[in-house]
């Protein structure tokens, strides 16, 4: 039997290089815009909170940002919490909740489609956390064409 002859890992202690760029820091030109579109179930995988993170990358970067919240994406937008509204049950319960109410007091605009909210989870505008702006169904669309127009970055988000 192979014995092991290393030290255990201690707390602290460095995996990676963590601090080693291999690409420029690109920014954005002035008026420049980027568009996140999210068609993902709340909590069904990391990556809601993953492109939110990244929504709040590229605000910060410079990019007039936005969030599209449709079909299941519009769950992430609920207002959400345990045992009240805002209340977090567990560490993390409320991860995608903060993040983006701190994308958009950055700046970031968000988005969420009316018909997905009330045909296909039952919730109404009441239920959407405070800022997101509901939109017509007919208005998805538009919006990522807007946003072509302005030839913007857009990262779509599935997941199935």
């Amino acid at each position: 039997m192979p014995t092991v002859t290393k030290a255990p890992h201690q707390k602290g202690d460095f995996f990676v290089d963590y601090e080693q760029k291999v690409f420029e820091d690109v920014k954005a030109d002035p008026g420049e815009k980027a568009l996140v579109t999210f068609h993902t179930v709340a909590f069904e995988g990391s990556i809601g909170l993953v492109n939110m993170l990244q929504a709040t990358r590229l605000q910060r970067k410079g990019f007039e940002t936005s969030v599209l919240l449709y079909g299941p994406g519009v769950t992430l937008g609920i207002q959400r919490g345990f045992p009240t509204l805002g209340d977090e049950a567990f560490p993390g319960h409320m991860a995608v909740n903060n993040q983006i109410e701190k994308f958009m007091k950055e700046g970031g605009k968000v988005y969420a489609c009316r018909f997905a909210l009330q045909a296909l989870y039952g919730h109404g505008e009441p239920s959407l956390i405070p800022g997101i702006t509901p939109i017509a169904p007919q208005d998805v669309l538009d919006l990522v064409l807007l946003h072509r127009k302005d030839n913007a970055f857009i990262l779509d988000t599935w997941t199935l």
